[in-house]
């Protein structure tokens, strides 16, 4: 992506380094980047790991020493509130464009554990929307393991990420977010994780229209951009994700989507750059 002189947000809670701990048993933290990878890959709710994520730490391990990121890090960290400040200029104008207000969230950078809206989470959880404080939650680190767990690996497949999480906080401002949660109380889990599914494509869709729009108004897609962000979509499906890990899939359980289903809403979003086409509510499950 062609993302020089761009600004950066300002609406960036930069928590990394503000407090580590040891881990009581079980994983080591570099492990529970590897578990949050495969659990936000795999369509997990973070709130069901959200308020256990310090459960297994003890302060025991804080340290008062100035945190200090490799040049790795760093250049991810300017990546993604560069990425950001172009949601907030696309979602802006798109929002105007409706005769509404983009409230924008807030970019929460942490490593190891975070305290969030929605309670205390780890890196466990993976990358993560709050709509309790309206905030998307990223421990970069994950972006590493991305690429290490699944050569999932480019700006653009990082930027997805985040357009992604983006994506929820938008389907919160309209409505979108809240009226399927309440939809899926009551159901069973399978015909909930069908809901949940029409929730990411969405997100998916969503990413999608940023990526157009920014395009269309920086340049910023360069080539071989969108064919990383199809590579990362192919690789995050339910099906393709069980099939790895077990060696079967059970669609039940799906509450992402296929890799097929993510790859068209991708882009299709890619294609198109207009929020109207993305009604993934509406059409029957099995034409998704």
């Amino acid at each position: 992506m062609r993302l020089d002189g761009r600004r950066e947000s300002s609406n960036v809670d930069d928590r990394r380094g503000s407090s580590t701990g040891k881990k009581i048993g079980g994983l080591g933290l570099g492990g529970m980047i590897v578990v949050g990878l495969l659990y936000w890959l795999l369509g997990g709710d973070p709130s069901e790991v959200i308020n256990q994520g310090m459960s297994g730490y003890t302060t025991d391990g804080q340290t008062q020493n100035e945190y200090v990121a490799d040049a790795e890090e760093e250049a991810l960290a300017t990546f993604s509130k560069q990425i950001l400040a172009g949601t907030e200029d696309v979602w802006s104008e798109i929002f105007r464009q409706m005769g509404r207000t983009y409230e924008p969230p807030r970019l929460v950078l942490f490593t190891d554990y975070v305290q969030s809206g929605c309670g205390n989470a780890s890196a466990e959880t993976g990358p993560f929307y709050c709509s309790a404080d309206q905030c998307v939650y990223i421990d970069l680190s994950f972006f590493k393991q991305m690429k290490q767990q699944l050569g999932a690996d480019g700006d653009f497949a990082y930027a997805y990420v985040i357009a992604h999480e983006v994506g929820h906080h938008v389907q919160y401002l309209l409505g979108t977010l809240n009226k399927a949660h309440s939809e899926q109380r009551g159901l069973s889990e399978a015909e909930s994780n069908k809901i949940q599914v029409r929730l990411e494509l969405q997100a998916d869709f969503y990413a999608g229209v940023w990526a157009y729009n920014d395009n269309k108004r920086f340049g910023s897609l360069e080539d071989g951009d969108i064919e990383e962000g199809m590579n990362v979509a192919s690789k995050i499906g339910d099906d393709y994700l069980q099939k790895k890990a077990r060696g079967y899939s059970v669609p039940d359980s799906f509450n992402h989507g296929t890799s097929v289903q993510r790859m068209r809403w991708l882009k299709k979003g890619l294609s198109t750059g207009d929020i109207n086409q993305g009604d993934t509510f509406s059409p029957r499950y099995s034409s998704l």
